[in-house]
């Protein structure tokens, strides 16, 4: 019984500990007040890298097929539990608001 409980916590920690590269994409906004909202999915066991870079081009393009020269974060994120009990991992949606300029 200890040999399966050993298993289960280096199972456990090897997972917690994987990194996976995570993408924004374009999930809402709104023209007429230039915001786009970007945003990408986790789960609990997943340290998410973020390209910043290719988010704020994305949103950038976005908001120049409205009309406006450019974007900007506006600083900070929303997150939110998507799924999760006792028994099964959390998935988490993070969201990251642009505001376009010019």
């Amino acid at each position: 019984m200890k040999r399966k409980t050993g298993l289960a916590v280096f199972i456990f920690v090897l997972i917690s500990g994987c990194a996976a590269q995570k993408q924004l994409v374009a999930t809402g906004g709104s023209r007429s007040d230039g915001i786009v909202k970007m945003s990408y999915e986790h789960g609990s066991w997943e340290t998410p890298k973020i390209d910043y870079t290719q988010a704020v081009d994305s949103a950038r393009q976005r908001c120049e097929a409205w009309g406006y020269t450019g974007a900007e974060p506006f600083g900070g994120m929303i997150r939110i539990r998507q799924a999760g009990s006792l028994y099964v991992f959390d998935k988490w949606l993070v969201t990251i608001e642009y505001q376009c300029t010019g």
